[in-house]
């Protein structure tokens, strides 16, 4: 009796040992985009694993230490996070300003805001969001964008996420 629940006690140790292993399977980024058609205010958040961005930091910024720790890394991938993500309203670049870096024991969180002319809020929004799928082949970066109280999803897959992809003019609603 006894050694039947060693067994089934061993058994289910190997059964559930890749478990914690499977909890991590990927890489990749949340997103948002938020376009507000009263003022013309773009807010763009970010949210990266840190287990993510730390080692990025080692192709990143290979002059400098690979820790969220060293100000000089971070200054890096400051840089790194504007040229590898963009905005564009019909068809002219956002210039987004970081307003906001948040580093976290799990996540790195930038914010950043910008400004287009209010009546282009309808128009095409094109984003490209390829952070760190320069570094990891199954990066996934989520971008929800948010505009006249409707989001939309835009997924950007590994080495194609340095692809635009682009949302439709919209009409806007009727007051």
């Amino acid at each position: 009796m006894i050694w039947r629940a060693a067994v089934l006690i061993a058994a289910a140790g190997l059964w559930l040992a890749p478990l914690p292993a499977a909890a991590h399977r990927g890489h990749g980024a949340l997103s948002v985009v938020e376009i507000n058609a009263k003022t013309g205010a773009v807010m763009v958040s970010h949210r990266i694993p840190a287990h993510d961005a730390e080692p990025a930091l080692a192709v990143i910024a290979p002059d400098a230490q690979a820790s969220l720790d060293d100000p000089e890394a971070i200054a890096v991938l400051k840089a790194y996070m504007l040229k590898q993500f963009c905005v564009a309203v019909d068809g002219k670049i956002v210039e987004l300003t970081l307003t906001d870096l948040t580093l976290g024991a799990d996540e790195v969180r930038f914010e950043y805001v910008g400004k287009i002319p209010p009546t282009d809020a309808a128009a095409m929004v094109g984003i490209k969001a390829a952070m760190f799928s320069d570094i990891y082949g199954d990066e996934v970066n989520q971008v929800n964008v948010r505009r006249f109280g409707v989001t939309r999803t835009l997924i950007f897959t590994g080495a194609e996420a340095v692809v635009g992809q682009y949302l439709d003019p919209v009409e806007p609603p009727k007051p």
